[in-house]
């Protein structure tokens, strides 16, 4: 006969089993709750943007400098990545001639920031397309993006634009090609770091363009219509330092001293200023390409007076021959 007791003892021990089982299920669960918690967690690492402007240009042969301005929208960080920001990209060509994008400032590569910049472009004879897309919040309205395309190998082959394409834009004190005469040819020699002595025809940029290997000297030699000993020019130094004016086929600065050029000038005997305009630019590490400067004037970065030189553009130009009666009328000073 049972007792109380022991008819209980079965029940206590189905009451036990059925107890057991919830925590076997909680057990179960226990994964796909973190699995959730890092599906979740890596969901909210992804965090919308908005494309706020998109631009696209045609360029035609030739090496160009593209200045985008200032982005507009409203500023912050998303992943650790300061907003807004723009990209220069160039698309890909069939043919494998596609643009090259060979430097940019101030930032290296094809990335700028808020305050925009300059990169330098080379395109090939065929020409291609750029494209300008930037970036803000996933609520940012479209803004206006600004892009002023420059050549810097010299004036633009004759005609019209391509429909689209963006006409060069000339600096202000840079003569235009309507008022340039004949281009003097010339040879410019330029001793580079690591590279040594290299002699260029002196037809648009010289140099390492983009790669950031320092000029430590160079000379230039006219090859027709000027004497060589009607052109003088200087570098100048680290720290305040400058050379002598130094004339045509000799070298200016110094080779083995591992001291860079951070600028230069050029300048023509002052029996040729009637006939000539020598106009010039440098290609700084820092702060890219200057301005367009003329006749014995300083070309320097404008950020900093060390900036090293790491290539140069210099014209001898022929000036107009209604420039040259008009200089010819003028009386000279006393």
């Amino acid at each position: 006969m049972r007792t109380s007791a022991g008819r209980g003892k079965p029940a206590a021990s189905r009451r036990v089993g059925r107890a057991a089982a919830p925590v076997k299920k909680t057990q179960s669960r226990q994964p796909d709750t973190r699995s959730r918690t890092a599906t979740t967690a890596h969901s909210a690492d992804v965090q919308p943007v908005a494309v706020t402007a998109v631009r696209m240009l045609a360029v035609g042969e030739g090496l160009y400098a593209l200045r985008v301005s200032e982005i507009g929208g409203a500023s912050g960080t998303l992943s650790g990545v300061e907003f807004p920001i723009a990209q220069v990209s160039a698309p890909f060509a069939e043919d494998g001639e596609s643009l090259e994008i060979v430097a940019s400032f101030p930032r290296r590569g094809s990335w700028l920031g808020r305050e925009g910049g300059t990169v330098i472009i080379r395109s090939p004879a065929s020409g291609g397309h750029i494209i300008v897309t930037a970036y803000g919040h996933a609520e940012q309205a479209t803004v206006p993006l600004k892009l002023e395309l420059r050549r810097l190998d010299g004036p633009a082959a004759g005609g019209a634009p391509e429909r689209g394409a963006a006409a060069p834009v000339l600096a202000a004190s840079e003569p235009a090609a309507e008022g340039d005469g004949r281009e003097v040819p010339t040879e410019i020699l330029l001793h580079i770091e690591r590279a040594g002595d290299r002699l260029f025809p002196g037809r648009g940029w010289v140099g390492a363009l983009g790669r950031k290997l320092r000029i430590e000297a160079f000379s230039i030699r006219p090859l027709e219509a000027i004497a060589p000993g009607d052109i003088e020019f200087k570098g100048f130094l680290p720290r305040g330092g400058e050379t002598q004016w130094v004339q045509g086929g000799l070298l200016c600065g110094t080779r083995g001293r591992r001291l860079p050029l951070t600028g230069f000038a050029v300048r023509l005997a002052p029996r040729l200023a009637s006939r000539f305009d020598v106009v010039y630019q440098g290609s700084f590490f820092s702060e890219g390409i200057s301005a367009p400067e003329r006749n014995g004037q300083p070309c320097r970065g404008a950020g900093s007076a060390d900036d090293p030189l790491e290539a140069m553009n210099i014209r001898i130009l022929e000036k107009a021959s209604q420039l040259q009666d008009e200089d010819e009328k003028t009386p000279a000073a006393d």
